[in-house]
């Protein structure tokens, strides 16, 4: 009896600590460092790092030719938000010719964190109370004289 209650303790206890886990997720490229170390200035091209890395996980769209391997790793415990356990960024920059000028790489300290500073976004502006949303557009679409789809034109059609 007593040897059942202790296996019935050591089950109940190992499904509390299983549930109190945090979550591991990795999003992004995954990093074979060998290969990076292997895309050299000078010698590589676009097709040489597409065929090494693979394609990136995004490119720049102004200035010189860029392109992103962008890595994170999160961890999540019950019943709060994600945080961001690993950070990683190459940046592979090539010219005009397509052959690669240098790469980069940055980890966590380059993260920003962004509070927001409440849930609605400030707008310019006049604020709009509940009633002028309800009926402020009550009359304006197809009044009479308007050109609008719906409405009468000008010749009283």
């Amino acid at each position: 009896m007593i040897a059942k209650v202790r296996i019935g303790a050591v089950v109940a206890l190992a499904a509390l600590s299983a549930g109190c886990s945090s979550i591991t997720d990795h999003r992004g490229y995954i990093a074979d460092e060998s290969l990076v170390q292997s895309v050299q200035p000078g010698i590589d091209n676009k097709e040489s790092v597409e065929g090494t890395l693979g394609r990136p996980t995004f490119t720049s769209e102004f200035g010189d030719p860029v392109w992103y391997y962008v890595s994170s790793t999160t961890a999540q415990k019950p019943f709060r938000k994600p945080r961001i356990r690993q950070h990683s960024v190459l940046a592979v920059t090539f010219d005009a010719n397509g052959n690669v000028l240098s790469s980069q790489r940055w980890g966590m300290d380059k993260v920003a964190y962004v509070n927001p500073e409440s849930d609605k976004t400030p707008v310019l502006g006049k604020e709009r109370g509940f009633l002028e949303d309800l009926f402020g557009n009550i009359g304006q679409v197809g009044s009479f004289g308007s050109n609008a789809p719906g409405g009468p034109g000008p010749n009283g059609s």
